[in-house]
This record gives structure tokens, C-alpha cells and sequence, in this order.
């Protein structure tokens, strides 16, 4: 029975440790993340929201414990996204290339439609919104049919129109069976979008609960606070 339920997760984290000289970035993080609806990730600044998305995709090294993603493909989108000097279309197609998927017209067509550019398929990159590019980064990720989408501060810095268009592309995602982990400094949006919360402060996870219990009956006083728009360090 345990080994059919450690199977179940997608996304496991055990005494998860990360060092950056004398600091430690993540303190012993253990975690058990299933298919579903997306999780937020949520904590005060410099609480490692992005470092444990940088380990999950295996960006960098943890110090100690282990990451297990269950044969799963990863893929992740910062909040900037870099663009490369080519068209937004050419961005996607050298995404599908990198990631030896089917590269022909028709693929790159249909990612930029998911994400709402095909009209602006022959745009360079570079010229496009801060939302568009966002979404084009999400294109780009999901050229590697991934079945774990790390998302970094999706909506930051956007007006309120970009991100409900990000907001509902995420849906969709999550919709098609991605197990989505996206880190959010907006709550609002944490409690529209997510099925579960995880809440780090000092690179340790302070709580871990379902969004309804985590907003209307939250387990410290760390998370009470912070709810409340309060100081947390």
C-alpha cells in the first residue's frame, strides 16, 4: 500500500536542503504534490518560493535530501522570460527542436493558438507585450508536453487584462491534466486558482493545506499573519 501511494505522487521532496556558502536557502523540505489542481506557492520575500521551483526543475543542486519527479517531463517559465532574437513563432519552434518533439508548422501554429498569439506569430519576440512574452514562454514550456508546469510570479507586473488572460490560460493547462506549481505573491490569485497552498517562510514549509482551509482556517500563527498582510519573517 505505501509504495502504491508513494507512485501516486508526481512530485516528491524529502529533507530537501540548499546552501548558498553559510546561508541556507531551503531548511529540510519535505513534500508530497499529486496530479490536480494547481498548488501555490506562497511566502514573504526571500522565503525560497523560486529556489524550490529552481530545484524541482532541476536548475540547482540541492545540498541534502532527494527530489523525485515521477517520470514526469518538466518544464518551467521565470517571470521574465528571455526571448530570443527571432519571431515569436521561430520562438516556439526552437523550443519544439530543443525539445525533440515534432517540429512542422502546424505544432508551432497550435502552441500559439493554446496561448492566444497565432495572430502575432510573425512579431519578433522582443517587440511583444510583457504579457504576450509571458505567454509565449508558456508556449515554449509547453512545446515539451510536460506533465509539471513550474511557474514563477506568472502575473507579475502585468495590468489587470494580461493577467486575466494568464490567469485563464493557467485553468486551461491545468484543465488538460498539467499539474501546474506556481509561485505568487497575489493571494487573490493563489485562492482562485490553486487546490492547495504551500506556504514557506525562512525556507521552511511553515504550512501546507487546502486553499479554502488555508485562507479561512489557517494552522500557525506565521500563516494567520501573514494572511492578515502583517510582517512575516
Amino acid at each position: 500500500m505505501r509504495d502504491d501511494l508513494e507512485q501516486a505522487h508526481l512530485l516528491r521532496l524529502d529533507g530537501v536542503v540548499v546552501c548558498a556558502g553559510e546561508v541556507m536557502l531551503l531548511d529540510h523540505i519535505s513534500l508530497r504534490l499529486s496530479a490536480g489542481a494547481p498548488t501555490a506557492v506562497v511566502g514573504p520575500n526571500g522565503a525560497g518560493k523560486t529556489t524550490l521551483l529552481r530545484v524541482v526543475m532541476g536548475l540547482i543542486s540541492h545540498t541534502a535530501g532527494t527530489v523525485h519527479v515521477d517520470a514526469a517531463t518538466r518544464a518551467i517559465v521565470f517571470q521574465k522570460p528571455v526571448m530570443l532574437r527571432r519571431t515569436a513563432a521561430e520562438n516556439v519552434a526552437f523550443a519544439l527542436q530543443a525539445a525533440k518533439q515534432t517540429l512542422d508548422d502546424d505544432t508551432v501554429a497550435g502552441l500559439l493558438d493554446q496561448v492566444g498569439l497565432l495572430p502575432l506569430a510573425d512579431r519578433p519576440a522582443r517587440r511583444l507585450s510583457g504579457g504576450e512574452q509571458q505567454r509565449l514562454g508558456i508556449a515554449r514550456a509547453l512545446a515539451r508536453k510536460p506533465r509539471l508546469l513550474l511557474l514563477d510570479e506568472a502575473t507579475a507586473s502585468l495590468d489587470p487584462a494580461q493577467c486575466k488572460i494568464i490567469e485563464e490560460l493557467i485553468r486551461a493547462i491545468a484543465h488538460a491534466g498539467v499539474k501546474i506549481v506556481f509561485a505568487t505573491h497575489d493571494l487573490g490569485l493563489a485562492r482562485r486558482l490553486a487546490g492547495d497552498v504551500v506556504f514557506l517562510v525562512g525556507g521552511r514549509i511553515d504550512a501546507h493545506d487546502a486553499v479554502e482551509t488555508f485562507f479561512t482556517r489557517p494552522a500557525t500563527a506565521s500563516a494567520r499573519r501573514f494572511i492578515a498582510g502583517d510582517l512575516v519573517l
